[in-house]
């Protein structure tokens, strides 16, 4: 029998019954509705609401309930939803005294509750997650600070860069998504339980006592938003898909990377898969599921988006859909950061054909421009000089770095010899030692600036 079913004079359909339950969704909140039962029956106590032994009763025997759940011993089934399951095993247990705990709340606001107590967890999680891919990053990048390879803009070559740069590049993405995902615990981390079933209550309950049990700075201030607020879950949602977001560009760089094509990267027989037609095949599962994944993500912010979109306040049923896309959204990212973690240091970089792409399709001639600037030729004049020499090169099958002073002068008296090493890649990019550069000093100031940051995140 429902614990709600008084004013019904027949039993709920069987059909509607199973299309109401969120137990096979919402059961691993187990642990967050307990602690936040615990610490409504010792307020309610306290304020003299319930008698004080009474509550202590419920508070011990909910921990029995949690450490059964937790070794096996009780299996969660046969309720309508984790909240009913709990509170039906502790009346069991206690009898009348097991009633009293539901005394000045609604499952509205301890619903609101325990969905904020578990994203206070899974945010923690995966920045740990993310701090650990940010520090295998900067492990890697300390390696190849002196390792040439084009950087590109509209997938053209355009400037030499360093590996070591371009890791740092998705180590900034990361320590903005970390740096997003805290800052959305901050909106996360605040107590909504009191609201009620959406006007609070008239028993003499202690919200602020209720907060500080369980670790909330801040309560929610008006009972109708406390109920029916979601934005919290929504932009969790949107920090995770920008996070997802960054690692499908990654993955995307080293599928290709992996292409006989480009050649810059080995994958690892560990983290790769075959074919079961052609025998040659070595295929980046891996990156491409994460990748795919990321659709995923997208999916789940959409769906709470589009759940939300419509609902009159307060509380309304179709927000039990909530739980669904934020679990999915939370184990979605946590597992392409695992595995993208374990996969990293397997990588081999072709050091040898990244060096050698630095140095073509003409990567040197924005320096030849600046050359040419710094010895007093208006830029634009410059740009149009290496213009000339770039599709000289192109009609002679040369490159910047094999021509002769001669053939510089023959665009410029302005060149000399110097020009030879302005356009030696690792002096050009040594030279780069501006804040947010390639030069090895930049790239090992930022990786040492990086780590301290992850100490404090």
């Amino acid at each position: 029998m429902k614990m709600w079913s008084g004013r019904f004079a027949s039993s709920l359909n069987e059909q509607a019954d199973l299309f109401n339950r969120s137990l096979p969704v919402d059961k691993r909140l187990y642990k967050h509705d307990i602690i936040g039962s615990i610490a409504h029956a010792t307020m309610l106590g306290e304020c003299g609401i319930i008698p004080k032994n009474e509550a202590e009763s419920i508070c011990h025997t909910l921990s029995d309930i949690f450490y059964d759940i937790k070794n096996g011993k009780l299996k969660i089934a046969d309720a309508e939803d984790i909240h009913m399951f709990v509170e039906e095993e502790l009346t069991k247990r206690l009898g009348q005294t097991g009633k009293k705990l539901h005394t000045g709340r609604s499952r509205n606001d301890q619903v609101a509750l325990d969905i904020r107590l578990y994203m206070r967890d899974a945010i923690s999680e995966i920045t740990e997650l993310l701090k650990e891919v940010i520090a295998t990053l900067c492990d890697i990048s300390e390696k190849h600070t002196e390792t040439y390879m084009p950087a590109y803009t509209h997938m053209q070559k355009a400037q030499p860069t360093t590996l070591a740069h371009h890791l740092g590049a998705y180590c900034e993405m990361f320590l903005r998504d970390a740096e997003r995902l805290l800052d959305c615990r901050k909106r996360v981390n605040v107590m909504p339980l009191g609201s009620g079933a959406c006007t609070t209550t008239s028993y003499p309950i202690n919200r602020n006592r209720v907060a500080q049990l369980l670790e909330f700075p801040k309560i929610t201030q008006n009972s109708l938003d406390g109920v029916s607020d979601r934005d919290f879950a929504i932009e969790f949602a949107a920090c995770c898909s920008i996070l997802a977001m960054h690692l499908s560009r990654f993955n995307e760089e080293f599928i290709y990377w992996a292409t006989d094509e480009f050649g810059f990267v080995t994958l690892s027989d560990e983290f790769s898969t075959g074919s079961s037609i052609m025998p040659q095949k070595k295929n980046p599962d891996m990156n491409e599921l994460i990748r795919g994944k990321t659709g995923r993500v997208y999916g789940d912010l959409i769906s709470l988006l589009t759940v939300m979109k419509g609902l009159p306040l307060a509380y309304n049923k179709d927000m039990q859909e909530d739980k669904e896309a934020v679990f999915d959204c939370e184990d979605t990212v946590k597992m392409c950061l695992a595995i993208f973690n374990a996969l990293l240091p397997s990588l081999k970089f072709n050091t040898d054909v990244m060096g050698k792409g630095a140095g073509g399709g003409y990567t040197a001639a924005t320096d030849c421009a600046d050359y040419l600037v710094k010895k007093g030729v208006p830029f634009r004049d410059a740009h149009k000089i290496v213009g000339r020499l770039v599709r000289y090169c192109c009609e002679n099958g040369k490159t910047l770095d094999a021509l002769d002073i001669d053939e510089y002068k023959s665009f410029s008296e302005i060149f000399e010899k110097d020009i030879l090493k302005t356009v030696c890649i690792p002096d050009l990019v040594a030279a780069r030692k501006a804040v947010g550069g390639p030069s090895k000093k930049a790239v090992e100031n930022r990786i040492a600036k990086i780590r301290k940051t992850l100490q404090t995140l």
